[in-house]
């Protein structure tokens, strides 16, 4: 699952928040649609997402559930019946990512993800709820750090459970989920997570599962959507632009070592060609923006 941190690493920006939310009358409570992604949780009570396109049936949510949102569009939380109160407490989370380079893997995710409590009891997933409802409902000294560390789990745990879910399904696996199951493609995916300097070659990626050259591209450009070379370009180049946008980050010609290149020419090629910017503009952009 370390591609699936990485995912989450190279998109996120900013620091993720996180409320505990009480209702006690009847209402509604509406969600602008914003980059980004979010969750509830229900603690107490039900709820209904509605989706305010009525592109998809609303969601019924009861006590335990939790919802995954990458819904672009504005969406409620309404009584389970027209009077009732969304919830009598919900803890409501999000995240800001970088959406001008998504990775595939969560553009993949469905507009919402329902784990019911079934799903999430007696998991790490429902123990860090827990720690996280504990630091929201009475904060001590530390708490902005410890709930943004809960955040951060809770992240990787709720698209675990859901990739989780999704594996042990009875349908044929498609995209980044038969990607992350399939032990040639993950085997590969990983070996480039992990050094996405090294100068690989097809047969080199494939021979870590024992499959010569062309049944392994064709294996890896199935699922992942890209032949290998051209997924580890496209990381090698998420990477640098991640790096380029920290203000501490190291000079340009460090950047480009680290993606692999020998030269900052041959870098600056690459990056020009993947973004229409060379990277040192890119920095100045992105440092004003």
């Amino acid at each position: 699952m370390d591609v699936l941190s990485d995912a989450i690493a190279a998109m996120r920006t900013g620091r993720p928040h996180a409320s505990l939310t009480r209702r006690d009358s009847p209402c509604r409570m509406r969600f602008l649609g914003q980059g980004g992604v979010g969750f509830h949780s229900v603690v107490e009570g039900s709820a209904r997402l509605v989706p305010a396109d009525g592109g998809i049936a609303p969601v019924a949510l009861g006590p335990g559930d939790v919802v995954f949102i990458t819904h672009r569009g504005a969406y409620e939380l309404v009584g389970e019946r027209d009077g009732e109160p969304p919830a009598a407490a919900m803890i409501c989370g999000a995240y800001f990512l970088d959406e001008s380079r998504p990775h595939p893997l969560l553009t993949e995710l469905p507009d919402f993800v329902h784990l019911a409590a079934g799903d999430v009891d007696g998991g790490p997933l429902r123990a860090v709820l827990g720690l996280l409802r504990a630091e929201l409902d009475e904060p001590q000294p530390g708490s902005d750090s410890i709930v943004t560390s809960y955040l951060d789990t809770l992240l990787l745990l709720i698209l675990r459970t859901w990739w989780l879910r999704v594996r042990g399904g009875t349908g044929d696996l498609t995209g980044w989920a038969a990607a992350l199951a399939d032990p040639a493609v993950a085997a590969a995916l990983r070996a480039v997570h992990s050094d996405p300097a090294h100068p690989w070659t097809v047969g080199e990626l494939g021979a870590l599962s024992s499959l010569s050259r062309a049944p392994f591209a064709r294996r890896f450009t199935a699922s992942v959507g890209m032949p290998p070379l051209g997924y580890l370009t496209w990381w090698r180049m998420t990477l640098a632009a991640g790096w380029l946008r920290d203000p501490d980050e190291a000079p340009l010609r460090s950047v480009a070592e680290r993606a692999g290149y020998a030269s900052e020419f041959a870098f600056a090629k690459a990056f020009k060609r993947e973004f229409g910017l060379a990277p040192g503009r890119y920095r100045k952009l992105r440092a004003a923006g």
